[in-house]
């Protein structure tokens, strides 16, 4: 080596992912890369005098995270917003709600995020006049976890122009009661736009999901400067959690915009990939538009090549679309797409060699979904597409083999089940038959059938720190029969954070390992994740982050450089 490493990680118990070499105890880092991997007593020996010098002290050391699914924009936004989680009941509610108010004096819509369906308490819908209650005289609107449900009260509605009811997407529905009103249940970003558009950011930071279009009329410099900064937050909280790189479930070209500047203006902390959102109502001739972002976003840092189209809802909502009616209804749920609309938009994304991520969680979802990529396999003959599947939490028993024969990968957030251990273990009961259960968010089952199983958060539908995500696939908590054990291996689920999100990035002869020559994504844990309880996982985060040899996050010193 010509020139003593910039920086070097001594004493770590390495998990490399290498095949040729998977267990390590230092690296070397230079120019963005890792240039060694070895003992201590071997990478000690390259330090110079300027070399930075991190002392693991035992502790675990992994290529850096990736999280394969997040919505990044405005998860950043919430970090901002009231969080309700776990907050349940007119007395828990109100009083937090108004003290909210008081400090947001300026807001146009007081808004809180992390609202549970049960939020005014179990077996009841939330309705605007709950919300009036909770503030009389202010607009003032809530977000579900899983971000397909905005609540709103009577002055919020009244504001947006949607008391009345509005012309909705299909799959989307602005709930009326039987005065001729909306009830204020707004299902489906079409519906609760309206109220996006009021929140501080004027829905800019939504606007990837809802329309998959760019603001209109276009930002302002002082809210593009304004959307950066919410960014940069956001991209901190990643990093301080271990994370180097995200793929980003909502895009628009100025979402990448943003990034891409950002990254001019060093001020980038995780690389991220921004998909082109094609749309139920779009024309196939719009793909050009994800061409068009493949083209202008393609650095280290922000790329696209990516489409992410919805298929359904969500089971809470009832919206997700299944193969049999929800118990006591005769309602199987929301279809965005078409079927053949649907794989009319494969067989073109497909040709293009474009990556597809589909969001699709009930049974009929997950089926039309893979569906629409075997068309675009007969259509277009057989590639390394690694096409994926989002979300699958009720998977018929037919389709299982389907993933590995079609060589679609499973994208799975752990944190979604109810044996997750991040919400309540109860409520998906009472929209599922006793039949459908087995299946459900079935992680090993579909490691099992050979297919590629990727993790990730979703977040802001449950917050984008690492560890209690692997602590609920590690050790999801016990359900009673017909729920089955799903729990992962620890080197299963740590593997499907790390190298199994650079291969579905087609980034894994870059990252992903720590080997010589990959990129120099690391991070150095605060405890031996081998030696924790499994149940204690979620104790552990991340120490020091660095993310092409820059620390992006040090728990000492809790900033990037």
């Amino acid at each position: 080596m010509a020139q003593p490493p910039e920086t070097v990680i001594l004493n770590g118990r390495l998990i490399t992912f290498n095949p040729a070499r998977p267990r390590a105890e230092a690296l070397a880092i230079s120019g963005g890369r890792i240039v060694a991997v070895g003992t201590t007593q071997d990478v000690r020996a390259l330090a110079g005098p300027g070399t930075r010098i991190v002392d693991a002290g035992g502790a675990t050391v992994l290529p850096g995270f990736i999280d394969s699914h997040v919505h990044l924009f405005g998860g950043s936004v919430e970090l901002g917003y009231l969080d309700l989680y776990g907050v349940q009941g007119e007395e828990a509610l109100f009083p937090k709600v108004r003290e909210w108010a008081a400090r947001c004096p300026d807001d146009k819509v007081v808004f809180a995020v992390q609202a549970d369906y049960a939020l005014m308490g179990p077996g009841r819908r939330t309705t605007r006049h709950d919300l009036d209650r909770a503030l009389p005289d202010r607009p003032f609107a809530v977000f579900s976890p899983d971000h397909h449900t905005i609540w709103a009260n009577t002055p919020a509605l009244e504001l947006a122009g949607i008391l009345n009811g509005a012309e909705v997407d299909a799959g989307a529905q602005i709930v009326m009661g039987d005065d001729g009103r909306a009830t204020g249940e707004l299902q489906e970003p079409s519906a609760y736009a309206p109220v996006l558009s009021m929140t501080r950011h004027g829905g800019r930071d939504m606007m990837g999901l809802v329309t998959g279009a760019d603001p209109e009329p276009p930002a302002t410099a002082a809210q593009r400067a304004m959307d950066k900064d919410a960014i940069e937050r956001g991209m901190k909280h990643c990093a301080s959690h271990g994370i180097t790189g995200l793929h980003l479930m909502d895009g628009n070209f100025y979402q990448g915009e943003l990034l891409s500047e950002m990254e001019d203006e060093g001020r980038l902390l995780c690389r991220s990939q921004v998909p082109f959102h094609y749309k139920s109502f779009d024309p196939l001739d719009r793909f050009e538009e994800a061409a068009e972002m493949q083209r202008r976003f393609d650095s280290d840092m922000v790329w696209s090549g990516m489409v992410k189209m919805f298929m359904d809802g969500v089971c809470e909502s009832r919206t997700a679309l299944m193969l049999q009616p929800y118990p006591g209804t005769d309602h199987v749920g929301d279809a965005v797409f078409e079927a053949d609309h649907f794989n009319q938009a494969c067989i073109r994304a497909d040709a293009m060699g474009l990556q597809m991520a589909t969001h699709a969680i009930g049974d009929l979802a997950i089926r039309r979904t893979l569906d629409g990529y075997e068309a675009a396999q007969n259509a277009n003959g057989r590639r390394d597409a690694r096409h994926r599947v989002e979300h699958i939490e009720v998977l018929h028993p037919a389709d299982l083999p389907r993933f590995a024969e079609l060589d679609v990968v499973a994208s799975i957030q752990p944190g979604h089940a109810p044996f997750g251990g991040i919400f309540p273990p109860v409520g998906m009961d009472e929209v599922l038959h006793p039949e459908q259960i087995p299946l459900c968010f079935a992680w090993q089952d579909i490691r099992d059938s050979g297919a590629r199983v990727a993790f990730s958060t979703d977040w802001p539908v449950i917050g984008v720190a690492v560890m209690p995500n692997i602590r609920g696939a590690v050790a999801p908590t016990p359900l009673p029969a017909p729920w089955r054990e799903q729990s992962q291996s620890l080197m299963d689920t740590l593997e499907s954070y790390t190298a199994a999100n650079a291969w579905l990035e087609f980034h894994e002869d870059r990252k992903g390992r720590l080997k010589p020559g990959m990129m120099a994504d690391v991070v150095v844990m605060s405890h031996d994740l081998e030696a924790l309880e499994p149940s204690a996982l979620d104790t552990a985060r991340a120490a020091i982050t660095f993310c092409g040899g820059r620390v992006t996050w040090d728990a000492a010193g809790g900033d990037a450089e």
